[in-house]
């Protein structure tokens, strides 16, 4: 297992992430243990990611109950031996019960709110600290959020509406005053959300911390929107964010399983009609095809072939992994071991050209 400095932090972690948000839901507590325990064990793997409203998709009777699988993981460790990661929700007027009476009408990355979530994350996860406290996605609105068209200006709120950056920054700056956190980072960012946060910490370190991370979406399937911009944003040069790639597997859609002609009722797409919905276009299963075809030329799984790209990436620090099974998780891990020539890369990138981001053809209804 390979390792990187996360950032600008002091977080050592490991290029492979443990994601956990089918635990407490397609996963049970104690499936959710074991793949933590053997990812960390057997693969030497050190990082694992959650986040207050998993599993997914949420709901109010499971939201928090993925904190508690880790909760029970950490239990058995030391705990400077793991490397925590949690997100706080950013705005939304779909999930209203979230944080109980600190809600008055809907989910705002607002100064309480955000004090409470990391209050709740913490009591849930049975620990005195966070490593890395990440803004779920941004409390403003913009384009192309899991699915949704690109950014369209007449969809901007009114002034005031959002919950500004200083303060839902200086919200983070006094968890970390407060040993609650330790370093902070954003998820489903845009290039400016990112350079934003990231002056405000030049202009006042005192008052903002410097964001260390990103997560976002990042695949085969899924690649412009992070290459175009992100990715000279937060370069090592730049602003050194490091990536967390979220998805890498496209909703599993990227294991080829779902192009099968029988495939698992309990798989998340079928389990969940029109989760993710974007990953079933029929621009997506053709890209799938050429990616798989690629995949056994070189005597490859599809899942391995997505996985070892992306792990190997340049732009990526760590790659968040999911599974439902034992036997998946090893599949996922050992991809890492996985190196592709040069050649290989120049045929992905041939695929990569005939259905570039091919979610963006999905019409979201």
């Amino acid at each position: 297992m390979g390792y990187c400095r996360l950032g600008d932090s002091d977080l050592i972690v490991s290029k492979v992430c443990m994601g956990t948000m089918t635990f407490g839901r397609q996963n049970t507590l104690e499936e959710g243990v074991e793949q933590l325990n053997l990812a960390f064990d057997n693969y030497g793997i050190n990082f694992v990611d959650t986040a207050e409203m998993y599993p997914v998709p949420t709901n109010p009777e499971t939201a928090g109950d993925t904190d508690r699988v880790v909760a029970e993981f950490l239990k058995g460790r030391k705990r400077e031996d793991v490397v925590l990661a949690t997100k706080v929700s950013g705005t939304s007027e779909r999930i209203n019960w979230l944080r109980g009476e600190k809600v008055e009408q809907h989910c705002k990355l607002n100064k309480e709110q955000i004090e409470y979530s990391i209050d709740a994350s913490l009591e849930r996860l049975g620990t005195s600290y966070i490593d890395l406290l990440q803004i779920h996605w941004p409390d403003r609105y913009v384009g192309g959020l899991f699915g949704q068209p690109d950014y369209d200006v007449s969809k901007e709120n009114p002034p005031g509406v959002d919950s500004s950056f200083e303060e839902q920054l200086s919200a983070l700056n006094d968890a970390i005053k407060a040993g609650k956190v330790r370093y902070v980072g954003v998820s489903n960012e845009t290039p400016f959300g990112v350079m934003e946060m990231c002056y405000l910490n030049k202009r006042f370190p005192e008052l903002y911390p410097k964001i260390v991370s990103i997560q976002n979406s990042y695949s085969l399937i899924v690649r412009k929107d992070y290459e175009a911009g992100l990715t000279e944003v937060c370069s090592p040069r730049n602003m050194n964010v490091g990536l967390l790639a979220y998805s890498p597997l496209a909703g599993g859609i990227l294991s080829g399983k779902y192009a099968k002609d029988e495939v698992d009722e309990k798989a998340r797409l079928n389990l969940f009609p029109g989760f993710m919905a974007r990953y079933k276009d029929s621009q997506v299963e053709r890209a799938v095809k050429g990616y798989s075809a690629i995949a056994e030329k070189q005597g490859l799984t599809p899942t391995q072939l997505a996985l070892a790209w992306c792990y190997h990436k340049s732009n990526v620090a760590s790659s968040i992994i999911g599974a439902t099974s034992i036997e998946q998780l090893e599949e996922n891990i050992k991809a890492y071991d996985i190196v592709l020539d040069e050649g290989v890369l120049t045929e992905i990138d041939g695929v990569y050209k005939d259905y570039t981001d091919p979610t963006k053809a999905y019409k979201n209804k």
